[in-house]
């Protein structure tokens, strides 16, 4: 069994109504529109059919709901969303055993609610979360508090990448060229995010807190070095902020909250990469992904990473890890897999 955690699919309601529409999303908008298997179940079904005992736990891709809809209309987007994935669930479970919560970000007293009607009554595993909110850090103080309840709850959060072309990389430029915001930029994204969690303490508060990040971790396991002892000399660079004093409420290395976290494997076929990735979170951490669908043709992606995995000089237990017992125990649905 193979069972793909981070991959996307649009409900045919949520996709007409707010994303295939005249006024619909731009830039990342343009792309989800255009995958051609990210509405139609039968292109789904036909390239998932082509790796035996395969299924997948979906989620909406990109763009935010935040960025969507403004604070009293994503609410909506958010329960339109979450049904249409429990009703694809109720209707194909032995396709897609589970689903992931959207939630409206932009609106912090529903997204709470939302999160709770999403676990406790459609029967999604976690919720996913972008790696910030509109511009906003995850570590802010109206952000946090949902990181504590799911914590609380015992929800595995999917964080993914958010950036846009309207970042520039030069401070004399007013915008990114080149797709660099994508290519780059969501790798740094996803880095960040990590770092803003530790630091905020949230994994003292939560030492089981579970989030599994897109793309096996963004930059973190390449800079294992800097990472580890360059930040254990945190605050030597930095003037203004005496950071010395928040490295001793830690009680752990900043590296070692960063193994902490949970990866994937949705690398696009980088072979140096997945192994970085598992050298640095361990077998145990790392979990099957695809991100279909994304790739330049139907079931590349999913190709690519089982060949990337195939190749790991890991053990046959270690790789079963990796493509579905990891996913079993981390999101508890061993028995919805096994009797779909």
């Amino acid at each position: 069994m193979k069972i793909d955690i981070f991959n996307h699919f649009f409900p045919r309601r949520f996709f007409d109504e707010f994303i295939n529409t005249p006024d619909g999303p731009k830039d990342i908008g343009k792309r989800v529109r255009e995958a051609a298997t990210i509405v139609d179940l039968d292109a789904r079904f036909r390239v998932m059919d082509e790796f035996g005992e395969y299924c997948q736990v979906i989620s909406l891709p990109m763009p935010s709901l935040e960025s969507l809809a403004p604070p009293a209309k994503s609410p909506l987007l958010a329960r339109v969303a979450n049904d249409g994935m429990a009703e694809l669930c109720a209707r194909h479970p032995s396709r897609f055993p589970s689903f992931v919560a959207s939630l409206p970000m932009n609106n912090l007293e529903e997204a709470h609610k939302e999160a709770d009607r999403a676990i406790s009554q459609l029967g999604a595993r976690g919720v996913q979360v972008f790696t910030n909110v509109a511009g906003k850090p995850l570590d802010a103080d109206d952000v946090l508090p949902l990181f504590d309840e799911l914590g609380r709850r015992d929800a595995v959060i999917w964080m993914h990448p958010s950036r846009g072309a309207n970042l520039p990389d030069y401070l004399t430029e007013d915008k990114s060229k080149y797709e660099i915001w994508w290519t780059f930029g969501w790798p740094y994204e996803t880095s960040a995010a990590m770092a803003r969690l530790v630091f905020s303490g949230i994994f003292d508060r939560h030492p089981n807190l579970k989030i599994i990040t897109h793309h096996m971790g963004g930059m973190i396991p390449y800079f294992e070095g800097r990472v580890g002892y360059g930040w254990d000399q945190l605050g030597k660079r930095t003037s203004d902020v005496d950071y010395t004093v928040l490295l001793k409420t830690l009680k752990k290395r900043p590296v070692d909250y960063f193994r902490m976290f949970y990866a994937d494997t949705a690398l696009f076929g980088g072979f140096p990469a997945t192994q970085c990735g598992l050298a640095f979170f361990g077998a145990d951490r790392v979990l099957f992904a695809s991100d279909v669908p994304f790739e330049p043709s139907p079931g590349l992606y999913i190709r690519e990473t089982i060949r990337c995995i195939d190749k790991l000089n890991v053990s046959a237990a270690e790789r079963d890890q990796i493509y579905c017992g990891n996913a079993e125990r981390l999101l508890k649905m061993s028995e919805a897999v096994k009797t779909a």
